[in-house]
């Protein structure tokens, strides 16, 4: 029974650190630096094709992300906190013998540093991200990696995310999704890009995981 757990918005809220890092970059860049709700959509996308879009092309999308990661490598990645429910999630479903990992399109390097920070990364048997060059920025080309290495069966693993990026990577890879409401997507999102079912809360998402990885059933998320 394998679980990939995405990192923002599934694991934390990101919201502070991620757009006060977008805010110092469009600062640094000359260009309008519009208010933090209107950079919620940044939360998910790999940082790439998200700052290709928020300055409509790729010219200055290099500067963007030095300047982004900057800050964030500073101070944002700690602007932060754990949902509610989260720590006690991760511990039952190591104790019924699920074995977890993190497949996230943040530097492999940060989630080390929040999970550490958060006291998150004792649950996880590998913590997956980008590379500073953008491979496996791409959910397809993560989970593919983390497959891969892990040499685990898809059929016996779930993902849970709160992007439609994260139920195109796993579907990509022959992996069911469970969406979580919590964070920054849409439930319409989700269910258009093929979550396998929507949880609302840390308690529906668990008995949603041991359902698909084939453990005791168990009530399943709201649909």
């Amino acid at each position: 029974m394998i679980a990939l757990f995405d990192l923002d918005g599934t694991l934390t809220d990101p919201k502070a650190g991620i757009t006060r890092s977008v805010q110092y970059a469009l600062e640094r860049l000359g260009r309008p630096v519009p208010d933090a709700g209107a950079l919620t959509w940044m939360i998910g996308p790999p940082l790439v094709s998200g700052f290709t879009e928020l300055l409509g092309g790729a010219e200055e999308v290099p500067d963007a992300v030095r300047f982004y990661r900057e800050r964030y490598g500073d101070v944002g990645l700690f602007e932060n906190e754990v949902y509610a429910g989260i720590p006690a999630l991760l511990r039952s479903l190591e104790e019924k013998g699920v074995r977890l990992h993190v497949a996230t399109s943040k530097l492999q390097v940060f989630a080390q540093r929040i999970l550490e920070h958060f006291d998150l990364s004792r649950f996880f048997a590998g913590i997956y991200g980008s590379e500073p060059d953008n491979r496996n920025a791409d959910k397809r080309d993560l989970i593919r990696h983390i497959l891969d290495r892990e040499r685990f069966d898809p059929a016996g693993a779930v993902m849970i995310g709160d992007r439609k990026h994260d139920v195109i990577g796993a579907a990509a890879n022959g992996i069911a999704t469970i969406g979580v409401s919590w964070g920054y997507g849409f439930r319409e999102e989700l269910r258009q890009a093929g979550a396998a079912c929507l949880a609302d809360d840390p308690q529906g998402l668990e008995a949603a995981i041991l359902r698909l990885t084939g453990s005791t059933p168990r009530p399943a998320a709201t649909a």
